[in-house]
């Protein structure tokens, strides 16, 4: 808890109307009687946001101190497009689905505190996982100096149990999933769906299909394949199927597309940022989708060493977003030149979907590096001169020969 002497008198809230922010507000009000102002973030996550507005009432927050925020343009046009140009996977697979979003939800609770003239924000993060960092990097990243309150470090409610035993007795209405069971924890958003803990836990089991909620069973996605094209301008999709579209737009219509085929599920072990092994489920269909488009178009558009520098690149700037850099100068020198990288990244690419695949059936571009002319089979009437490869493999085997002269 922080020292008696730093007294809050009003605190932003990072508030979903779920079990975990709904105690802590009513802990807030409690423990450090202090004024909660809650703020909601509309990302898409495809949920009624009114109940949280109608729950924040209930527990005595203002009226004028509850924020609920469209943020799905900004959240797809700013941060996750900015983050597909870079090909991003966490450990080679994740799409960073909840670590993209967590910046953005930090910078607009800062400006939040600074309206309302907040002493400190707070935050529904466990101690064990990452979203504390990412949060926190971000609050201290815009505000120095403003306050932190991390109730999962602080208070004595160590368990679900016992987050739903305090729930009860203070008549905080408590959910339940389609089993009428407390829900396993999630995270959703424009992106994906995170799914963690009670049967996920062990490693070896098989995730159950009730855990999914945004893609079909592959295995009962339609019989038949789907064709698409996706036209990229400077590395961001701006139509689907010739239609031109906003990216919010853009990546709802593909999160459709996905679900229908099954595509964009993941089962994962990751490394957290705070040292344990996790296994959790991730769902991102459009994702998943525009990330294989978006590396189509860039075969044929990038020159081979802007392309594999990108290639180097992209861990790097992946782990940068999942441990919570999104605000550090790294994160934006990496983004610069990812960036400059893109300026001729324009065209068009269409896939296949099926079955829980995506596949790159086409790619063209005014831009195109792909010379057919040099290298084609056929007679290429001079393009290219079959006898400079000589000289080049030559030069290239010199080191070679001269180490295996030197150990036979």
């Amino acid at each position: 808890m922080l020292p008696v002497t730093d007294q809050i008198n009003r605190v932003v809230l990072a508030y979903s109307g779920g079990l975990d922010t709904s105690v802590i507000l009513k802990w807030l009000q409690q423990t450090y009687n202090c004024e909660v102002v809650t703020f909601t973030a509309d990302l898409g996550q495809g949920e009624e946001l009114e109940p949280a507005r109608q729950k924040a009432q209930m527990a005595g927050v203002k009226p004028e101190h509850i924020f609920i925020d469209d943020l799905r343009e900004e959240f797809v046009r700013d941060y996750v497009f900015p983050m597909m140009r870079s090909n991003a996977l966490y450990e080679g697979l994740y799409l960073l689905g909840t670590s993209i979003a967590r910046p953005l939800i930090a910078k607009r609770q800062i400006e939040i505190a600074r309206m309302v003239g907040a002493d400190a924000v707070s935050h529904g993060a466990t101690g064990k996982g990452n979203d504390q960092v990412r949060f926190e990097l971000g609050y201290y990243a815009l505000a120095p100096d403003i306050k932190v309150i991390a109730p999962w470090r602080e208070w004595d409610l160590t368990s679900r149990t016992r987050l739903i035993e305090f729930a009860e007795q203070h008549q905080i209405p408590v959910a339940k999933d389609k089993r009428g069971e407390s829900p396993f924890s999630t995270d959703a958003n424009l992106l994906h769906t995170s799914s963690e803990g009670k049967v996920l836990e062990n490693p070896w089991d098989e995730v159950p299909d009730y855990v999914y909620s945004r893609t079909v069973n592959p295995e009962d996605a339609p019989d038949s394949p789907e064709y698409i094209t996706i036209d990229f301008e400077r590395g961001d999709g701006v139509a689907l199927n010739g239609e031109a579209t906003s990216p919010a737009t853009l990546l709802t219509k593909l999160n459709e597309l996905g679900r229908r085929h099954g595509i964009g599920r993941l089962d994962l072990v990751e490394n957290r940022f705070v040292g344990m092994k996790s296994r959790g489920m991730y769902e991102t269909p459009g994702g998943t989708i525009y990330h294989l488009a978006h590396r189509g178009i860039e075969q044929i558009t990038l020159d081979r060493g802007a392309a594999h520098l990108k290639d180097e690149l992209a861990p790097r700037y992946a782990e940068l977003i999942y441990n919570g850099f999104w605000f550090s100068p790294e994160r934006e020198m990496l983004q610069a030149a990812i960036d400059h990288s893109q300026t001729k990244v324009s065209g068009t690419v269409r896939l296949k979907l099926y079955k829980g695949g995506v596949y790159i059936v086409g790619r063209k571009s005014p831009n195109s590096l792909y010379s057919e002319k040099v290298v084609t089979f056929e007679d290429d009437q001079g393009a290219y001169d079959q006898r400079d490869a000589a000289g080049f493999i030559k030069l290239n085997a010199l080191r070679l020969r001269l180490l295996g002269r030197r150990d036979a």
